[in-house]
């Protein structure tokens, strides 16, 4: 039998709907071509928009991690004082003891 002569199965892929061709004695995909993706916007306009409104969360967002990030420094400080006085009213008990004292 001629190569061209071979009648190639078209199978079209589950996950993705991509079109496959796969010639069916060496079981092997000859062909493939992904499916056309639908436009996500209908004009410029509409995605320059978008891409606005992206910058203005992410700066937010950026502003929002710099506030989070000045107060766990506020609250390790008043952490750090509040184990500083309990150690220097009892300096005589003894720490307590690890696992790593044990051996």
């Amino acid at each position: 039998m001629a190569r061209g002569a071979r009648k190639l199965l078209e199978v079209c892929c589950p996950c993705c709907q991509a079109l496959l061709k796969v010639d069916p004695e060496t079981e092997a995909v000859i062909s493939y071509k992904e499916p056309e993706k639908p436009r996500t916007y209908q004009n410029i306009d509409e995605a320059l928009e978008r891409i606005k409104g992206e910058a203005a969360r992410r700066e937010e967002a950026f502003l929002r991690s710099i506030e989070a990030e000045k107060k766990s420094k506020e609250v390790l400080a008043r952490k750090f004082d509040e184990l500083f006085k309990q150690a220097t009213s009892s300096p005589d008990s003894k720490p307590p003891t690890r696992d790593i004292d044990l051996d």
